[in-house]
């Protein structure tokens, strides 16, 4: 085989191995989302990503390997996206609105991710120790920053950045991850005119309960 039909192979087997990685983690990630960690049958995975079920375990090593990497798709991205908000200029304001804004439109475009995520949660241990080291702490650490100089230069109100977190990711991960919502209206809260209108009220609640001067205009 000469040098550049060599090249053009190890493209298109790269090509493939890629593209069936994805559908691996595609089909994971509903089943998963569907049946939990415990429910979940590599057999129904593979036959939903159209491959073999030996290459799951090429690829992830296990079902549990499997699950951690679906994971680690969502929350790689959600780190990079996070962390380029939060090294971004502007005023505490502006960040913290653009990071819970962030967030919203993350979970928004993922409706597998709060059910995955909260089973995650459920199950603790090393894994979910080894991701909060990995991605939560940094980002909670910037984020805290950014409050506390809120609140030092008077665009916030006196309050605990440890706490302030949390009610800033409950206002967002609630309305996703709590079947209450689904049970109490009677919409899709998925739907983009619902989606639209909670993400509106979430940002104003923000306003309302955390700065000084809500009705200023945000640079």
């Amino acid at each position: 085989m000469s040098a550049r039909k060599a090249k053009v192979s190890l493209r298109r087997h790269h090509h493939d191995s890629v593209a069936t990685r994805a559908a691996i983690l595609a089909a994971a990630e509903r089943i998963f989302a569907e049946a939990g960690l415990a429910g979940a049958r590599t057999d129904a995975i593979a036959k939903a990503a159209g491959v073999n079920k030996a290459l799951l375990y090429y690829y992830f090593k296990s079902k549990d390997g499997l699950y951690r990497a679906v994971l680690e798709e969502h929350m790689k991205d959600f780190y990079q996206r996070g962390l380029q908000v939060l090294t971004s200029g502007g005023s505490a304001r502006s960040i913290v609105l653009r990071y819970v804004s962030m967030h919203f439109d993350f979970m928004s475009a993922r409706p597998n991710y709060p059910r995955l995520f909260q089973r995650f949660m459920m199950a603790g241990g090393r894994p979910l120790q080894r991701l909060a080291l990995r991605c939560f702490i940094p980002l909670g650490r910037r984020l805290a920053r950014v409050i506390e100089r809120g609140v030092r230069e008077g665009e916030f109100r006196p309050v605990h950045s440890g706490h302030t977190i949390i009610s800033l990711v409950a206002l967002t991960v609630f309305y996703f991850a709590s079947p209450i919502v689904r049970l109490a209206a009677p919409v899709d809260p998925y739907q983009d005119r619902q989606i639209a209108a909670r993400k509106n009220e979430v940002l104003k609640f923000i306003r309302y309960a955390l700065f000084k001067n809500p009705e200023d205009k945000v640079i």
